[in-house]
């Protein structure tokens, strides 16, 4: 049975890539593969860096507060 209507697709029957779309894509692979590696690495830069800057602080200036009403409590009756 033929299909009614043929219609105009980059891909095969069985949905893999045609060779026109190969064509289509072999300008702009070098650019786009550079332009991935570059985002990957600016990525991972900026993870790097702030792992970095952040194993740097210890975090001395910040106040710990005092444990709730509640936990001392609980202990002082655990003591009795």
């Amino acid at each position: 049975m033929a299909r009614p209507f043929q219609r105009s697709s980059y891909y095969n029957e069985d949905n893999r890539t045609g060779l026109s779309l190969l064509r289509a894509r072999r300008p702009f692979l070098v650019k786009n593969a550079i332009t991935g590696l570059s985002l990957f690495g600016m990525c991972v830069g900026i993870y790097a860096w702030t792992i970095h800057a952040i194993a740097q602080d210890d975090f001395e200036d910040v106040p710990i507060p005092d444990p709730p009403k509640t936990a001392q409590l609980l202990e002082a009756k655990k003591k009795e």
